[in-house]
């Protein structure tokens, strides 16, 4: 079965990565676009992961790392991202708690 539908979504209320999409046993996902929305009147900093297998999110498993996002700002970032280990993981950080909102659009395969 295929199915579109929203795969996650956070405003992380600490700077800590956390995970937002985890998929699960006998699932393939993928993620096609993701939004940032910054809803504070500040500019902010965020970090994206994808560990395929598990929980780092560091330099190594960085797919955006320090990028401004605005104040009042909505980003879209039009992806394609394969996922099918449910010990994998989607993360996201930001520089200011309550900040940032992180949504995840794409298709869970069973």
């Amino acid at each position: 079965m295929f199915q579109e539908k929203q795969l996650g979504q956070s405003r992380i209320n600490s700077t800590t990565a956390t995970s937002v999409y985890s998929p699960a046993v006998g699932v393939t996902a993928i993620i096609k676009t993701i939004y940032i929305a910054n809803q504070s009147g500040s500019a902010d900093t965020y970090r994206l992961f994808v560990d395929d297998d598990g929980t780092t999110y560091d330099q190594t498993t960085a797919l955006f790392y320090d990028i401004v996002i605005e104040a009042d700002e909505t980003l879209q970032i039009d992806t394609f991202i394969a996922m099918n280990d449910p010990s994998g993981n989607v993360a996201f950080q930001n520089g200011t708690a309550n900040a940032l909102t992180i949504t995840l659009f794409g298709a869970e395969i069973t």
